[in-house]
């Protein structure tokens, strides 16, 4: 993970949206970061310093004159691997791009010499304001990269305008990314192909043949990627998961879909990751109406799906992961697999093992490839299990 290890300052000043900060400080926190949290003053009056503390661990930081921190604002400004203001209201931007330093967060900015990620929150019009556009812009100039603000429901009521914060999970893949692209890893740069959950084939308008994939590994997937600093096109079957801030994303429904999608993209592509559960037959024919219930029974005739990696039309540079679910010889049909549709990887889970498989966010897998043993993993949350996944891969980049 991209974020371990890694020294964050989290900047939060004073807006209704600081209450979002208390969990971006947990989810960077949870990412094996040190979090020093920075609060305005404005922003002790919205959620008390305690809260912070208790969220990361460690002291928050609240003013100039904290004796026991004498010149905290240089430390904070030249230790940090990344500094994340959130929310960043417009009297923040105001005074950073002054060149203020009236408050340790203020300070601190100053003396920054460092990656800074904003994430803006503020009434629409202060947003669109030409003074708030102005500041944004010299801020720009001097290296800090923005995440929002969004369109949506904002403290005053609804709005269609540009306003409120990113989510905490954006900003945290926002850091992420940040950090991979500085740090020059394999990943950067790079397109990495994924797909996510079921597909569905219809038997009449509203009667389908599909699977319960949940789509997770697929976005676990995704996500990790997008960490390292990859630039990812997802295409998802039908799944309520939300999607992975930095993605592109192609919707789909069907397996020959799938298949059109996959070919479609994969020209340029470094990485396939085959981690969705296409439906592997169809019924021969589509009812154009519902389909009556009669007396109980009911004869359908099915025809297989297009085998999609069977039939891409494969780039020399681009390495292609498999997956494989299966409730018997798992091993023994993962090397067939690796062997028959010409993969570099094969990632293999039992459907009947307990935590793994269908509907659950933890997955238990072994990865085989062409060289060396089976690679078995323990039982791990998914996001976890697609961190080792990318591990190993990564070895064989060109």
């Amino acid at each position: 993970m991209p974020l371990a290890g890694r020294h964050v300052v989290l900047g939060v000043s004073g807006g209704i949206a600081s209450y979002k900060s208390c969990v971006l400080a947990r989810r960077l926190t949870e990412a094996r970061a040190a979090v020093d949290v920075v609060l305005t003053a404005a922003a002790s009056e919205f959620v008390r310093p305690v809260v912070f503390e208790a969220l990361t661990g460690r002291p928050v930081l609240t003013s100039l004159w904290q004796p026991e921190r004498a010149l905290a604002h240089i430390a904070l400004a030249k230790t940090p691997d990344l500094v994340i203001l959130a929310p960043a209201t417009a009297n923040l931007l105001a005074r950073a791009a002054m060149g203020l330093a009236d408050d340790l967060l203020a300070a601190l900015l100053l003396a920054r010499t460092g990656p800074v990620l904003c994430a803006p929150a503020m009434n629409d019009a202060m947003w669109a304001h030409p003074a708030t556009q102005a500041n944004v812009k010299t801020l720009g100039k001097r290296g800090w990269q923005f995440i929002g603000p969004e369109a949506g429901p904002l403290a005053e009521g609804p709005s269609e305008r540009p306003g409120r914060m990113s989510e905490p999970e954006a900003i945290l893949a926002a850091a992420e990314r940040l950090l991979a692209g500085q740090g020059g890893g394999r990943w950067a740069g790079r397109k990495v192909v994924v797909t996510a959950g079921p597909t569905r084939e219809h038997m009449d308008p509203v009667r389908v043949i599909t699977n319960p994939s949940s789509g997770r590994m697929g976005y676990a997937l995704a996500e990790a990627a997008l960490a390292r600093g990859a630039d990812v096109v997802l295409i998802t079957g039908p799944t309520e998961l939300p999607l992975p801030a930095g993605a592109a994303a192609v919707r789909v429904e069907t397996t020959a879909e799938m298949q059109r999608a996959v070919q479609a993209v994969l020209k340029d592509a470094q990485a396939l990751f085959m981690a969705a559960a296409p439906a592997d037959f169809r019924p021969a024919s589509t009812a154009d109406r519902k389909r009556a219930r009669s007396d109980g029974h009911l004869t359908l005739e099915l025809e297989a799906t297009p085998d999609i990696i069977a039939t891409l039309q494969r780039p020399k540079t681009c390495l292609m992961v498999g997956f494989a679910l299966e409730t018997g010889d798992g091993l023994a049909r993962a090397r067939e697999k690796l062997q028959t549709k010409r993969l570099d990887f094969v990632v293999l889970n039992d459907a009947l093992e307990p935590g793994a498989g269908f509907e659950v966010t933890t997955n238990k897998v072994t990865i085989v490839s062409k060289a060396g043993e089976p690679v078995i993993l323990p039982l791990l949350p998914k996001r976890d299990v697609a961190d080792r996944i990318l591990d190993l891969v990564e070895s064989a980049l060109t």
